[in-house]
């Protein structure tokens, strides 16, 4: 998974390197610490060794990695800068612990069937706030996105929604399967980050709200590990 979003990345500033000239001049590709054919062949070489690994653990697990590649070209070739730009987010994430946990045991627990809907919406929020850390860069360069479409209020309005049912649903569902109390109480400490996240991005400049969304999705995992933990891994 590590290799194909390798690929998925460098292929994405790849297409962006003409937009992001002269506006996002941090990127690789515009601040010149990596020329576009440099980029490809990381693309190329992390799709290649991705898939390859993948087949490694049977035709399911390759043929999530196949559409992952998919939904990850589809977001850099097709979505990204219009509206639909959280679209392969909301449907990407939920793979990821599903690719990982097929990956390693060869078939998935029925407490999966909570966590891929909830997975979704927090491929949305992450979406959202990604476009919320850009939307000042991006209304200059002339891109769309969910915040820009939105409006900045509104979108974090959504975000904000969001994380709270996402929060709500992984404390409610670890504690009515029966999780202990304490590991119930570490998934609801988890849920703190991913919160303060969402209030930290309220407002402020570019810079806030980019830290904003990484502690967003740095909780996010945090409370997908807590309730992994908490459900799957009780005794």
């Amino acid at each position: 998974m590590t290799a194909l979003q390798f690929g998925i990345g460098a292929t994405n500033d790849v297409v962006d390197a003409p937009r992001d000239a002269g506006h996002k001049p941090g990127k690789p590709i515009p601040s010149g610490l990596l020329s576009p054919a440099v980029a490809r062949a990381v693309a190329v070489v992390g799709f290649v060794a991705g898939l390859s690994l993948a087949v490694e653990f049977g035709l399911p697990t390759f043929a999530l990695a196949v559409a992952v590649i998919g939904i990850g070209l589809a977001y850099d070739l097709l979505l990204k800068g219009t509206a639909w730009s959280w679209l392969p987010f909301a449907v990407g994430i939920p793979i990821l612990p599903v690719f990982g946990w097929l990956g390693a045991t060869g078939s998935l627990p029925p407490a999966f069937a909570i966590l891929v809907p909830v997975a979704v919406a927090a491929g949305a929020a992450l979406a959202i706030a990604n476009s919320l850390a850009d939307v000042e860069r991006d209304r200059g360069a002339g891109t769309v996105s969910i915040a820009t479409a939105l409006g900045p209020g509104r979108a974090w309005a959504v975000e904000a929604a969001l994380v709270a049912t996402i929060v709500l649903a992984a404390v409610a569902s670890a504690w009515i399967l029966a999780a202990s109390d304490a590991r119930v109480v570490l998934v609801a400490l988890a849920g703190c980050l991913p919160l303060a996240g969402v209030a930290l991005g309220r407002g402020g400049g570019a810079g806030r709200r980019e830290r904003a969304w990484q502690l967003e999705a740095i909780g996010i995992a945090a409370v997908g590990i807590a309730w992994i933990w908490a459900l799957v891994a009780r005794p």
